[in-house]
């Protein structure tokens, strides 16, 4: 019993123990690292909100220079650099093109449609908030978040129209605009909560790959830990969030995106919820068939393959090319052009994310890391509240919450290593929702629901950023208390 009580609070314990026990000293060389690493973050910041450049070659430049500046040899910063790369890209950059795929299909099948239809016409204005957050977060599940929120658009605009046209306005002009808010707030929060915490998202995957945490694990305390995020951050805040802000999205825009469309045959609910769910099911299966199973087990191998990501994804599209496809009367060919297109506006998601992976790997191979890890071992901050940290202040200075988990995780990585008793899976939610804390003018999020919600830049601080933050600590507060029960 004494030992099951030392590793519940070993996270509270943390660094201090490690650092009583085998903290190396402090160097003149582990200072000019961390300055080296805060330089290359403040020129990428600048090169993106001064210069206006991509955040790919950003990235790239503030790598390779920080590299150099560390004192590495120039051929020795490209090829970390080209790891980093491509250690990411092999494994997120599979997971993102399969869920775009199976993205694609969801909209274009009207079976996105289909779940806000149902879910909705079982709500009132009173339900409305609560069931968006559920849309979003069972549509959120294989959508990379930009992707998500421009799947979602139509159908918060659709149901704000709907809900005016039902119940009147709330009392006045502005109760016509807050509506957007009140529908679209609990949306957003459950497509960025499930973004920032539950695989097969690319920022948990990479977080778990570097911590080296169980997937099925994280997973789970994933959903756990979302469910009362987004219920605190999302329908709940929404309220109060409507009555100090305005949204006026264009009406052009809206008279678009709410014009009445119909798709041919489109697939049933339960058809299409579960699809959705598949890949998160069979993930499932293999943490549980992990827990049950010994290990050898022919059943355990075939669990464990199912169950892996890449796999599990590819699994899901293939059944949606008949669900939402060959059911539905599309021809083959069509269903190629589709998944062909669904790939082009992940492109620049894919050079975002591999970049931030080379940042990550430049960080490591350069010492940065190490440096980093050896002034956590002389804090008495907890291994969970440290991994956040780092995030937070990834997150703040390059506005991608992709490139901070990336980056964080590397970072924490030799710190989690040199303390065995932190759970892991909590570590990499940590960091999951420290990559979430305060989306601001270096954030394209910021800017996306700023024009599709037709808000001053004011009016999205105190709405979309104040709510981003709100999920953050809420969130780091779940992980704290689940830390003291797993």
């Amino acid at each position: 019993m004494a030992g099951i009580g030392s590793r519940r609070l070993g996270w509270m314990r943390g660094l201090a123990v490690v650092a009583a026990a085998s903290a190396p000293p402090w160097t003149a060389h582990d200072t000019r690292l961390i300055l080296c690493a805060a330089a290359a973050v403040a020129l990428v910041v600048l090169l993106v909100v001064r210069a206006r450049l991509h955040a790919f070659p950003a990235l790239m430049i503030g790598s390779l220079l920080m590299g150099l500046a560390a004192g590495e040899a120039p051929n020795a910063v490209a090829t970390s650099f080209e790891n980093g790369v491509g250690g990411v890209l092999g494994n997120v950059g599979v997971v993102l093109a399969l869920g775009t795929m199976l993205g694609r299909l969801l909209a274009d099948s009207g079976g996105a449609d289909r779940i806000a239809e149902t879910l909705v016409s079982h709500s009132g204005r009173r339900l409305a908030p609560w069931a968006m957050a559920l849309i979003a977060m069972i549509i959120g599940i294989p959508l990379f978040f930009e992707i998500g929120v421009v799947l979602l658009i139509p159908v918060i605009f659709t149901v704000a129209r709907r809900l005016e046209a039902e119940y009147g306005d709330g009392g006045g002009a502005a109760g016509v605009h807050n509506t957007y808010l009140l529908v679209g707030l609990p949306a957003l929060a459950g497509l960025s909560v499930l973004h920032g915490l539950v695989p097969p998202h690319p920022g948990p995957l990479i977080a778990i790959a570097a911590v080296k945490a169980s997937l099925g694990t994280t997973l789970l305390y994933g959903l756990i830990v979302a469910i009362p995020t987004v219920a605190i951050s999302g329908p709940l805040f929404a309220l109060v969030a409507a009555r100090w802000a305005q949204a006026r999205p264009p009406v052009r825009l809206v008279e678009q995106m709410t014009r009445e469309t119909r798709v041919e045959n489109p697939p049933g609910f339960a058809v299409t919820l579960g699809t959705v769910l598949l890949p998160v099911a069979l993930m499932l299966v293999r943490t549980v068939a992990d827990l049950q199973l010994r290990s050898g087990d022919p059943v355990r191998k075939w669990c464990d393959f199912i169950g892996e990501p890449i796999v599990a994804l590819l699994i899901a599209v293939l059944v949606a090319l008949y669900t939402f496809g060959v059911a539905r009367g599309v021809d083959r060919r069509s269903l190629g052009t589709l998944l062909g297109d669904s790939l082009a506006p992940a492109a620049s998601i894919l050079l975002i994310i591999g970049s931030g992976g080379g940042f990550k790997q430049v960080l490591i191979d350069s010492g940065i890391g190490g440096a980093l890890a050896t002034a956590a071992q002389h804090t008495s901050l907890s291994v969970l509240l440290l991994a956040w940290l780092v995030a937070v202040l990834i997150r703040l200075a390059t506005g991608s919450a992709t490139v901070a988990t990336v980056t964080a995780a590397g970072i924490i990585a030799p710190v989690v290593a040199a303390s065995p008793t932190t759970n892991r899976a909590l570590v990499a939610l940590a960091i999951g929702t420290g990559s979430l804390f305060l989306s601001h003018v270096n954030d394209a999020g910021f800017w996306l629901i700023n024009q599709y919600f037709g808000m001053s830049v004011r009016d999205t601080f105190t709405t979309w950023s104040a709510m981003e933050t709100l999920i953050s600590v809420v969130g780091m507060g779940c992980v704290l208390a689940l830390s003291t029960v797993v």
